[in-house]
């Protein structure tokens, strides 16, 4: 194991998807989508690097004891209205799905991005919806529909301003620490779980290995939770899930896998890209 990785100077932080025979497209895409015009003005504070690659990775799904349970995948993609939209789609196979969304702007005058709109939408095993969470920038509001427990319309409420939510762009939030230019990252994030609610989150690297042929993967892990204070997030910290994020900073694409609960309440799953080892992120271990 090495240490975590030296702190450097402040940088744009690229998330690669693809590689390989999507470069060159992906080169005139990013082109395109910076000289595109804004298509609209993003309340969100958060700063964001513009995806250098897009095109779509095979992903897997693992339960904690490592046995592939489905398939997954990533999408990214430069729309015409000069937007960037990230999908990420996983679950069990014949059983719960999930589908994550983010829209990110331009800033104007920056190569960098800022989120307009994040959706989180979850599916039972015959496909009904187990409820949708969307976190609209431009309107600053969030909707819960339906609300959790049962009918009844919608629940609403406004982000406040200035907002840091980020329940679906985590692997680029998260570079800086990937790559030591910082030791922790504090952003929002949204539960419609007892009603809409945005809550402080905190993220830092908690372990940094070798692994792979030869130490190749250069691996760090972000874990992030609810930020209830010191003493408080000491105590209930035993209580909820560990939320990881993979990255290996060097690497043509960062993201190396994440482990999430597919849905509120629901089981925990680790997804990974397709061909990586997930013994090496100690899954199943």
């Amino acid at each position: 194991m090495r240490s975590a990785p030296s702190r450097a100077r402040r940088a744009g932080y690229p998330v690669r998807i693809v590689h390989g025979p999507f470069r060159v497209a992906a080169q005139l895409l990013v082109a395109a989508a910076c000289l595109a015009p804004t298509a609209a003005v993003a309340e969100s504070a958060l700063e964001l690097a513009a995806p250098q690659s897009f095109g779509r990775v095979g992903a897997d799904t693992y339960d904690e004891q490592g046995q592939r349970v489905g398939s997954a995948a990533i999408r990214v993609e430069a729309l015409p209205d000069g937007l960037v939209e990230l999908e990420l789609r996983s679950g069990i196979d014949g059983a719960e799905q999930t589908v994550l969304n983010a829209k990110l702007a331009r800033i104007e005058g920056e190569d960098r991005y800022r989120p307009v709109f994040q959706s989180s939408r979850s599916f039972d095993a015959s496909g009904q919806t187990l409820g949708l969470l969307s976190v609209d920038h431009v309107r600053s509001e969030v909707t819960c529909d339906p609300p959790i427990g049962g009918g009844g319309e919608p629940q609403r409420i406004a982000l406040p301003p200035g907002d840091r939510v980020a329940n679906v762009p985590l692997d680029l939030l998260f570079l800086p620490l990937a790559r030591g230019e910082a030791e922790r990252v504090s952003f929002q994030f949204v539960l419609c779980r007892g009603g809409p609610r945005v809550y402080d989150a905190v993220a830092e690297v908690v372990k940094v290995t070798d692994a792979g042929p030869a130490g190749r993967e250069h691996v760090v892990e972000v874990r992030y939770q609810i930020d209830f204070g010191p003493m408080l997030t000491k105590l209930v910290a035993p209580f909820l899930p560990t939320l990881s994020v993979w990255l290996d900073a060097a690497r043509p694409i960062p993201w190396l896998g994440h482990r999430v609960p597919l849905f509120s309440k629901g089981p925990t799953v680790v997804v990974t890209r397709t061909g990586f080892d997930p013994t090496l992120l100690g899954v199943g271990r």
